[in-house]
């Protein structure tokens, strides 16, 4: 198993998020779902080591991370986009990608080749002179997945990704998604039809607990026809959630 979750205990303060919580996931693109407050940040958070759980065992490409030297050492091999990234204002799209580059420790004299492939694979080689502040929302979006795959990281994890961005951007992150060169990509998304577009499994999380984690056409074929939604996934997917927590 590329990433691998133990009987985790997670919580902020007192409010527990997972208790005795346990994960494994494979190779190639996993689809994130569950509802509002299902905890998919949280997850996402833990997996990057972040967030290191209360208790249990975080395993990444089979090195037990267990400390601070450890998670630095697994962190060379993750590319994770948070939801809402920070960045300097008047930092530069090019140097901001650098920076990335230098906290995963690409060696120095594979900065440059990096990034020019992060700034391409986004559709922003000819914006990388731009500073941070003045990008649209769609651009700072495609900045962050540059953020996050540049020097081809083993795993990469997005949450909400394709927020802000158009149509058409989102069938290139798609296509982005599809041609990256690691084993494993986890896609935390409300939109059902990017994940029936490039997931080839699914894990859907609620009230800290996994309802499903199966193949996308696995999960399709649970679908049924007195639940609301407009595909087999969408409908399936909804049929696994409580009732109470049916609007996304």
């Amino acid at each position: 198993m590329v990433l691998s979750l133990t009987e985790i205990t997670q919580s902020y303060g007192t409010t527990k998020v997972f208790e005795r919580f346990s994960l494994s996931l494979d190779s190639g693109v996993v689809g994130l779902l569950g509802p509002n407050g299902a905890g998919k940040t949280t997850l996402l958070r833990t997996l990057a080591t972040v967030m290191p759980p209360k208790t249990g065992d975080l395993v990444v490409a089979d090195q037990i991370v267990d400390g601070e030297a450890s998670a630095r050492r697994v962190r060379e091999q993750i590319g994770y986009l948070p939801q809402h990234f920070g960045f300097e204002p008047k930092m530069r799209l090019r140097d901001f990608v650098v920076y990335a580059a230098w906290l995963r420790r690409v060696p120095k004299n594979q900065w440059a080749t990096a990034v020019d492939a992060a700034l391409e694979r986004v559709d922003l080689a000819d914006r990388q002179s731009t500073k941070m502040k003045t990008l649209s929302g769609g651009m700072l979006q495609r900045a962050g997945i540059a953020w996050a795959t540049v020097g081809d990281p083993e795993v990469v994890l997005l949450d909400e990704p394709t927020v802000g961005l158009d149509p058409r951007q989102r069938l290139q992150f798609r296509q982005l998604i599809a041609g990256l060169d690691c084993k494993l990509v986890v896609l935390s998304t409300h939109l059902i039809d990017d994940v029936a577009a490039i997931c080839d499994s699914v894990v859907v999380v609620a009230h800290g607990e996994t309802l499903f984690n199966g193949t996308t056409r696995e999960l399709a074929s649970l679908d049924r026809d007195d639940i609301p939604g407009d595909s087999p996934l969408e409908r399936a997917y909804m049929s696994l959630l409580p009732s109470a927590d049916q609007l996304l």
